[in-house]
């Protein structure tokens, strides 16, 4: 809610994410990317409300692989838990960092404003995997170097670090726990382009035979380096889930916005998508992206359903170009 106006801001939801797995989440900011982890972790505002479920299977899944769906999240774990519908207790102390870890978009939020990144990595070394006093300091040196972050600096305190710096300190934090599901949201936000490569890197390298990834971002690049599908956000809703390799290469994406998505990118046609994204306080009744997209017709008028992965009435069937020498 929002001055007393009702804001949609994720609706109908719904994807798998079997352990092994990363799934990258992409879209333009303010499609809803970010309240979807959050609602994830029971960190939405006091007035929001949630509905559907997000399941934390038992250990004893039948298969041993489990899917995630923004419906759904399933993953090998031990107890089965509802995201959406656990008490605070149950979140924080048996899912938050133990079983969903979370690299956060705002970092300087979720540090400790008066302790040193040192202390909150031994803390967390010491609550998430036991480690013992005498082996503290050389384990926050090691946690910290995963992440790339330079051990000159674990004595700083937050508002002392850069905010590349501050993302890698989150990062180190989040990794910390092997956390059977990861949602990383904009984690590469403030770092050069090898910081980028090697975050992300590190990111895909958590991902195991029980472990997933949710990987979070608006960069294409990220991404397509690390992702085993993708997921499509526009204005609260997805509108194409497909394989990766489909995805960035051929036959590429299927609905509109995503072939205008990755079509902006400097190394395709480097041409943006017109317009811009309604407000989700007044979605039109139809497909979203009608207004800015130039295969819409009375057809758009009704909202297009998730079907074959792709949400359009006029889904693009041709093979992509390819990219520009």
């Amino acid at each position: 809610m929002r001055g007393g106006t009702h804001v949609s801001a994720v609706t109908d939801a719904t994807f798998d994410l079997a352990a092994g797995e990363c799934l990258a989440l992409v879209g333009e900011s303010g499609c809803g990317k970010s309240v979807l982890a959050s609602a994830l972790l029971g960190l939405l505002p006091e007035n929001a409300e949630t509905a559907g479920s997000a399941v934390l299977p038992a250990a004893d899944t039948a298969d041993g692989v489990a899917p995630f769906t923004a419906d759904r999240v399933d993953l090998l774990t031990a107890d089965r838990v509802d995201l959406l519908t656990a008490d605070e207790r149950t979140l924080a102390r048996t899912v938050r960092g133990r079983r969903v870890g979370l690299v956060p978009q705002s970092p300087a939020a979720h540090l400790t404003p008066v302790r040193t990144v040192r202390s909150q990595l031994e803390e967390t070394l010491r609550e998430l995997a036991g480690v013992r006093r005498p082996h503290l300091r050389a384990a926050a040196e090691a946690a910290a170097e995963r992440a790339a972050f330079p051990a000159g600096h674990l004595d700083r305190y937050p508002h002392e670090l850069s905010g590349g710096l501050a993302q890698r300190a989150a990062t180190a934090l989040a990794l910390i726990g092997d956390a059977p599901l990861l949602l990383a949201d904009e984690p590469t936000t403030g770092l050069d382009r090898d910081l980028v490569d090697r975050t992300v890197d590190e990111l895909r390298r958590h991902v195991g035979d029980d472990r997933a990834l949710l990987l979070i971002t608006h960069d294409l690049a990220a991404a397509e380096r690390i992702a085993d599908r993708v997921a499509v956000m526009y204005a609260g809703r997805i509108v194409e889930l497909t394989d990766a390799a489909a995805f960035f290469g051929a036959p590429g994406p299927r609905h509109p916005y995503a072939r205008g998505l990755l079509n902006a990118l400097p190394e395709r046609e480097f041409t943006s998508v017109p317009g811009m994204p309604p407000e989700l306080s007044a979605l039109p009744e139809g497909c979203a992206f009608a207004a800015r997209c130039d295969r819409a017709d009375e057809a758009c008028r009704a909202l297009p359903a998730l079907t074959g992965g792709t949400a359009c009435h006029h889904p693009h069937a041709d093979v992509l170009e390819a990219p520009r020498a």
